[in-house]
This record gives C-alpha cells, structure tokens and sequence, in this order.
C-alpha cells in the first residue's frame, strides 16, 4: 500500500530537498527525457521560476505529441451534500447550517436532461458528500444506472471504498474515480479532518490502491492548494503517481491541484498560490509525466484556463454546478465552492477554438466497457 512508501518520506527533510535545488539542478532535470522524482523536486523549486519560459515550451511540446490539440471537456453533477465529515474548509462540513439535500431517483433523471440541454457533454462526474448510511454504495449505483442512458462516460467523486465496491461500481457503469487527498501532510491532515470518515489518513490515501485493485479505467487525484506547503504535497503527489503507474499500469490517471476558493464557513488558505506558480505546478506535472491527464475546474478564472489550455491542460469542466441539483431541482442551494470562470459551455468551446484547439466532447464510448 502506498502510505508505507510515503512512510520513508519525511515532510521536512522532503521540503528542504525541494528549498536546496539550483539552476543547475533545474537544467539537468529540464535535460532530461525521463525525470526522476528528484527532478520532479527542482521543477517546482523557487529556483525554477526563472525557467517558467523554457519549461512552458517543454510543456507545450510533449502535450501535443501525447494528446494533440484538444482539451476534453465534462461537467460535474453533485447529487447530495449530505455529509458526516467536519471538513474545515468545505463547505459542506456537517457543522454549517445549511438546508441537506440527497436528490431522488427523479430529480438525478431531470439534471441529467438539464445538463444534455446546456451541451453536448458526454464526461459526467457524480459527486457526493460524504455519507455512507443516507447515500452510500447502493444510492451511488443507482445513480449510475440513472446517468448511463444519457452519457457515455461517468467519473464519481465519493467517498472511498473498498475493492468490491469500486469493482461492483465498475460492473455497473463506472468508468474512472477521482478522490482529493487534500494534503500528505500526515501529522496535519487530523487538523483539516477532525471528524468523520475523512479524518482516516491511512483509509484515504490507500484508497487509490484499492481502485487499482478493482481495475478502476481511469484514476484522478488531487492536491488541495492552500491547505500546506504547495511545492512539497505536489511532490507527494508526483511520488503516489510514479507508485501507481508502477503498480497498476493498465489504469490512466489525472492531477488536479485546484487553489482554495470561498466557501461555507469562511476558512482562510495557510499558503497562496500565484498563476504563475500553478502554471509552474502544471509544467512541471507535463514534464515529468507525459500521458497524465491534467484537469482544471472551473475554480480558475475564463482568461487563465483559456492560456494554460495551450500550454499542457487536456480537460475542463464547463458551465458547471457545484450544488446539489443545481443545474434545474434546486438552483439556489449552497454550493459547495464559488467558481471563478462563469462561460457557458458554448463561451468556453468557442475561446478554446480561438487558441486553436479543438473542444472534445465525447473520448469514451459504452461499447468499450
């Protein structure tokens, strides 16, 4: 499992690793065909800041060469914000006075035929709170079943399960899982995670074994920004990566690393992130793994997700809802995080084809599974 791997790391020694790099190390690693994770180190080091340029070219290049000119796009669909957890900076932390809301059968029925009015999405991502009793495994496959007829690709973003229940989902339509670790700052995480399922770091950040295990299609994870030290969790996440590539080589995967937004409870970043150094972040993921899926929400502004999405981005959400039912059962209830880029999916696909990309709507089909 990978937590006795992170196990050897220590965050400090790991930190001042990454604090000690110099140009010299940044030139090497950007000389290099296959980068070792030492190398992924000095790429997001202070001292590669002055190699943004080269490392957006390098980026660029090997982006085109694996994926093309596309950006593939989907749509989030958050079916209950019912949740046991006392997630600090979330804001469906089960402390916050908010209305719970788990859509029924119908109501999951009538987002999906909202949704396939505002595009032609083909990508779904189910996403849940975390409540295992009021919407578990059960619920989660029902919901499965509703969404299938109208999309030909489904990601859940739940909470984690056991094998079975991955391969149990997997044998009902489930095509990929995404799951945030937050942060690999084990002594820290209780802090963020004081209660609930989610304060289990060992059951949390195993979890993705366990997807490999089900023979999950498609692994995302994800770092969230402004929880910890930025340059050392993306390290821990760079080295969980090369683990399951390593141990589940018929499986893809994706990063994500989206920076804190406002919400519920009004919890304030330890650390901010500039858009130079999230473009840093992604050059540096582009470089060091070729094939990875790199994905950017909508919690990113219109203006940088149109730039970044020639330079090594290769999937979008657009025009989406981070609300229970919001797309038509219940357009005014909490969200869970405030978006930043507000464009239709028309406005996204249209700025995307002015950089000279190409939009991809649909790259699954269910005749594959």
């Amino acid at each position: 499992m990978f937590s006795e791997e992170l196990a050897q790391y220590d965050w400090n020694e790991t930190l001042e690793r990454i604090q000690s790099k110099r140009p010299a190390d940044v030139e090497t690693a950007l000389g290099k065909e296959n980068l070792t994770l030492d190398d992924f180190m000095a790429l997001v080091s202070p001292a590669a800041a002055a190699y943004i340029e080269p490392m957006a070219r390098l980026s660029r290049k090997y982006t085109q060469e694996r994926f093309g000119k596309t950006i593939s796009m989907y749509i989030p669909m958050y079916i209950t914000n019912s949740c046991t957890n006392s997630c600090v900076y979330c804001g469906f932390n089960r402390h916050n006075a908010i209305a719970r809301v788990i859509l029924t059968p119908e109501q999951i029925e009538q987002e999906c035929r909202a949704i396939r009015e505002i595009g032609p999405f083909e990508n779904l991502l189910l996403v849940t709170g975390e409540n295992p009793k009021a919407a578990g495994v059960d619920y989660i496959e029902e919901a499965l079943h509703i969404c299938r007829p109208y999309f030909n690709n489904l990601t859940i973003e739940v909470m984690p399960l056991a094998a079975e229940e991955y391969a149990r989902l997997t044998e009902s339509g489930l095509n990929g899982v995404v799951c945030f670790q937050e942060t690999y700052h084990r002594d820290n995480y209780k802090l963020y995670h004081p209660a609930g399922m989610k304060s289990n770091f060992e059951w949390r950040v195993n979890g993705f074994d366990r997807m490999g295990q089900a023979g999950v299609h498609k692994i995302g994870m994800g770092v969230l920004i402004g929880l910890e030290e930025w340059r050392t969790d993306v390290t821990m996440m760079a080295l969980h990566l090369r683990y399951l590539r390593k141990h589940y080589w018929k499986t893809r995967y994706s990063v994500n690393f989206p920076r804190m937004r406002p919400s519920e409870g009004h919890f304030q970043p330890k650390v901010i992130m500039s858009d130079k150094e999230l473009a840093q972040v992604t050059f540096a993921f582009r470089i060091f793994d070729h094939d990875v899926d790199i994905s950017y929400s909508t919690r990113e502004s219109a203006a940088f997700r149109n730039h970044m999405a020639t330079l090594g981005v290769t999937s979008m959400s657009a025009g989406s809802k981070t609300d229970p039912g919001g797309y038509v059962t219940y357009p005014q209830s909490l969200e869970q995080f405030a978006v930043s880029d507000e464009r239709t999916p028309s406005e996204v696909e249209r700025d995307i084809r002015k950089e000279g990309y190409e939009v991809v709507w649909k790259d699954w089909d269910k005749i594959f599974d």
